[in-house]
């Protein structure tokens, strides 16, 4: 009896009813979260037309699906490297949520494909050929891997034919990792019994003749003849070869592994070729990544944005009794590799440059891919005014964000100043927190870092040694001669650099042929005329040393008696760490950086770095030294530590760009916490009315850190003296001398609530407060407004202690708030001065002195009046004077001078005898300080 003709397994036809669900799966995402694309990436290595071709189809479907398809094409010279950092790249990309790679048959370099099959990671490898997916099919494991396109397509047509795969005898002709090996292995799973046939296998015709499923994918013409096939099987045709036919107009046709019209007879399924299994590989591979889309989709929907760094990524820590010293604490700890960390906050490899095990940079790049994520919650540490006691300030930061994250499941970061060489060896000693609740490790955290104050310097007497070097050249040659130097003659032609055409513009000349400049615009081109009267750009060193603060140079014989008094400053206080603080991207570091004002010329002009040539060779300086630097906190928690002006002779507040990429990071729902130096009156009013005006960031709490300790001193309690048991007064329960000085606390709290932001009190607990002193700062901080007032214990206790404040931090964080600047930058600079001496420090009014009467006039003459102010002064007292504690009144501040930081973009007036290059006391910190030969460790840091 005749057999009916096989009927035809359309691809064509069961990949359009795929990809039509598909497009309505893809269309219920976009409506549940509207901007949601899942995409594809098609990386292509070289250039082959039947490539093209299979590339051109699946985009085209990836398109009408609605998903996001890359095609990103590297040449067929590409390396290995080159291939492997693209892979990388798509590996990491959070847009990406399955990738194919193409890679040529033949290449000009080298290329171990099974290396670059297997960089795919294998929850993107949609294509499923690395050895991680191919191991869980080959293991029955068919729910946890992705399998090959075409399979797994071949898989859904037999599936199409209404027939059971369970019981019947299958054979697969062609043993590829792409085809054979996987085909073999699912029709395995699929409970066929399997028979892999090959190039070499004896009788081919007698076992295809057993097959009821036949599958071929050998890649020959026509070599499974009609009359082989068993009557009834199911044949997969997966071959696509071409043979010479003259019928047609390219003089080829093409055919399938099998000979088509024969085995159709015999057959009752067959696909024909085209239009068989291509269409279905394409189907497939679309459906495996709207699979993993899915996948990806839930999980990000359920838990938005939480870090891979769940408890059991956390650095448990166990804590001493009694607390050893911060470095052995430090040391007790084993630091997550910082790679580890970067992954688990979301970090993409490419944007983290490693310095060692336990620190990194961190890419701007960061900033640009995030773009779109909202930010977290924003928090801002501060104190009550500083004592010799100290209050805790860095250590409560370290524990609130490991408190939040370790202990409250909060994605938290801490955003930290890098500490200056200055205090770390002379008598305040480091800045990583203290007990547990500290940055590690903390002697890379207090020395060097990754050398970006070390930039700083080298690029601050750069400036410097370009001012005197240019009132020396001036002064010694006519105006031909400055010309000829400055644009020189190479080889017969002069050229003006970008610079010096920058400068050019500026002074209206629109020229950019050195040889058509008249005299007149010669000398001005080349004459600064810088007042050495006037000069207000010092050179640095990040040291104390008290003698630099007034020098003499120019005395050398070589310099033809053009001496002047100079001095230096610490390079925390130098205007470009200010930049470095308040930029946002290399752009507006690289203007900032020109537009900074270094002297009057002796009309009164002011004279940039622009000016003097120098501008862009500090950008090149300081290229690395705006990437956040990456470090964490004892229990594993992310910290930036990146800028270190003084808070009390500059703003005094880490960098707005490690901010901005941890709020980033954190999202929506995290929390980045960041410290403003020294006391409210000083680190926080800068924070605000500086720092936030030029960040465009709104904080959403104020931690105002205190002591009973020093509260007691700010009642009138005795001083204290380094290396002397403390006095009484302040380890005995005196409730008087302590609500006393609770003024100065209620002051600092309405200093906070000014600016229209929830004031949370933390209140840093020592064994010898007693608990009905602990109970009345509490009670008198919350009558002077504060939104809460907790106990906290973290130097002793870790994240543990203060999980109080974290709680009350989070509540504050969804209170009402109406954050506001206290001033208005139009208002004249005397204006803005006197708003901030009455209202925050509570002063009657100000006084001028010559010098900074005469600065005011100049700075407005220039057009720097609309700048804001960042006072210079002591850190010690809410007035000018250290002595004076508490809350002083009926004071007049005195203001000595005025500076103008324009690259930074601040006016600071120095109050009183503020220095801005600190001395060395009797006894610094140095002394402690030693290196264990034997170990390499550093001894005596604190």
């Amino acid at each position: 009896m005749a057999m009916q003709p096989a009927q035809v397994l359309s691809g064509k036809t069961v990949s359009a009813q795929v990809r039509q669900r598909l497009t309505n799966q893809v269309a219920e995402m976009k409506e549940r979260v509207p901007g949601f694309r899942p995409g594809l990436a098609i990386l292509q290595v070289g250039d082959r037309d039947d490539s093209n071709l299979y590339i051109s189809m699946k985009l085209k479907a990836a398109a009408e699906i609605g998903i996001n398809a890359n095609h990103i094409k590297l040449p067929n010279t590409a390396t290995e490297a080159e291939v492997l950092r693209c892979i990388n790249g798509l590996n990491e990309d959070p847009a990406v949520h399955g990738f194919i790679v193409q890679l040529p048959l033949d290449s000009n370099k080298p290329i171990n494909t099974e290396k670059i099959t297997n960089a795919v990671a294998p929850e993107k490898d949609v294509d499923g050929l690395s050895s991680i997916n191919a191991g869980k099919l080959s293991r029955g494991d068919l729910g946890d891997c992705f399998i090959p396109c075409t399979p797994k397509g071949c898989m859904e047509l037999i599936r199409q034919t209404g027939i059971q795969v369970a019981g019947k005898r299958a054979v697969v002709i062609g043993r590829s990792k792409i085809v054979g090996a996987p085909m073999h292995d699912l029709l395995l799973w699929n409970h066929a019994t399997v028979t892999t046939c090959h190039s070499k296998t004896a009788s081919l015709a007698e076992e295809v003749s057993k097959a009821d499923i036949l599958v071929v994918a050998a890649g020959k013409a026509e070599m499974v003849k009609g009359e082989w096939i068993k009557p009834g099987a199911i044949v997969i045709d997966c071959g696509i070869n071409y043979i010479p036919d003259s019928t047609k107009a390219s003089g080829r046709r093409v055919v399938g592994d099998v000979a088509y019209s024969a085995a159709k007879e015999r057959a009752a399924f067959i696909t024909p070729v085209p239009g068989g299994v291509g269409p279905m590989t394409v189907a497939m591979l679309m459906q495996v990544c709207i699979r993993n889309v899915k996948c990806f989709f839930s999980f990000h929907e359920i838990i938005e944005f939480e870090w891979l760094a769940s408890g059991n990524h956390i650095n448990q820590r166990c804590p001493r009794t009694p607390v050893p010293s911060d470095i052995d604490v430090s040391r007790s700890c084993i630091p997550k590799p910082i790679g580890h960390l970067a992954r688990e906050i979301g970090l993409l490899s490419d944007e983290v440059e490693f310095y060692g095990a336990c620190k990194a940079k961190i890419s701007l790049s960061a900033l640009q891919r995030l773009k779109a994520q909202p930010d977290g919650k924003y928090v801002v540490v501060t104190g009550i005014t500083p004592t010799p006691l100290g209050e805790g300030k860095s250590t409560t930061t370290a524990g609130l964000v490991q408190a939040l994250g370790a202990h409250l499941g909060q994605n938290a970061f801490a955003c930290v100043r890098q500490p200056s060489q200055g205090p770390t060896f002379g008598i305040k000693g480091g800045a990583a927190g203290g007990g547990y609740s500290q940055v590690i490790p903390m002697e890379e955290f207090n020395l060097h870092l990754t050398g970006d104050i070390h930039a700083i310097t080298a690029s601050n007497n750069l400036v410097a040694a370009a001012i005197d070097a240019r009132i020396y050249h001036e002064a010694t040659q006519s105006d031909q001669a400055l010309y000829s130097r400055l644009v020189p003659s190479i080889n017969g032609v002069r050229t003006f650099s970008d610079i010096q055409i920058q400068r050019l513009q500026r002074l209206h000349i629109k020229k950019t042929d050195p040889e058509a400049l008249t005299d007149d615009e010669i000398n001005k081109f080349v004459r600064l005329d810088i007042d050495p009267e006037n000069i207000t750009w010092q050179r640095v060193l990040d040291t104390n040393d008290r003698f630099l603060r007034k020098i003499t140079i120019g005395q050398s014989l070589t310099e033809k008696g053009f001496t002047r008094t100079a001095q230096f400053d610490i390079t925390v206080a130098s205007e470009i760490m200010a930049v470095l603080a308040l930029t946002d991207s290399l752009e507006d570091m690289r203007r900032r950086l020109g537009r900074m004002v270094v002297a009057s010329s002796k009309k009164g002009v002011p004279i940039t770095t622009e000016d003097l040539g120098v501008s862009g060779a500090l950008a090149v300086l300081m290229k690395d030294a705006i990437k956040p630097n990456l470090m964490q906190t004892l229990e594993g928690n992310p910290v930036f530590v990146h800028a270190g002006p003084f808070a009390n002779i500059a703003h005094g507040n880490s960098s707005v760009i490690a901010d901005k990429i941890a709020l980033k990071l954190v999202g929506k729902e995290g929390f980045v916490v960041t410290e403003a130096g020294f006391g409210a009156d000083i680190g926080m009013e800068k924070f605000f009315n500086i720092k936030c005006r030029y960040s465009g960031l709104q904080p959403h709490v104020v931690v105002l850190v205190a002591t009973v300790r020093a509260l007691k001193m700010h009642g009138g309690g005795p001083m204290v003296t380094a290396g002397v048991p403390l006095p009484k007064e302040y380890i005995e329960e005196n409730l008087v001398l302590l609500e006393k000085g609770c003024s100065n606390l209620r002051k600092q709290i309405q200093n906070a609530k000014t600016f229209g932001v929830p004031v949370v009190v933390a209140v840093n607990a020592f064994k010898s407060d007693t608990q009905a002193e602990l109970q009345l700062v509490i009670r008198l901080a919350k009558e002077a407004g504060a939104f809460d007032a907790v106990k906290c214990t973290h130097w002793a206790e870790g994240g543990k202690g203060a999980v109080a404040l974290a709680e009350a931090v989070k509540r504050a964080s969804q209170a009402p708030s109406n954050f506001r600047f206290l001033y208005d930058v139009k208002l004249p600079i005397l204006d803005k001065i006197r708003i901030i001496a009455q209202k925050i420090y509570g002063a009657d009014d100000v006084e001028l002195l010559p010098e900074a009467e005469q600065k005011i006039i100049q700075y407005n003459k220039q057009g720097f009046g609309n700048l804001p102010i960042c006072m210079a002064k002591t850190h010690l007292s809410l007035s000018h004077d250290p002595e004076w504690k508490g809350v002083p009144t009926g004071f007049v501040l005195p203001i000595r001078d005025v500076r103008a930081s324009v690259g930074a973009g601040f006016v600071y007036p120095l109050v009183g005898s503020m220095s801005t290059m600190p001395g060395l006391p009797t006894r610094p910190c140095f002394y402690d300080v030693d290196l264990d030969p034997a170990t390499g460790e550093v001894k005596g840091l604190f």
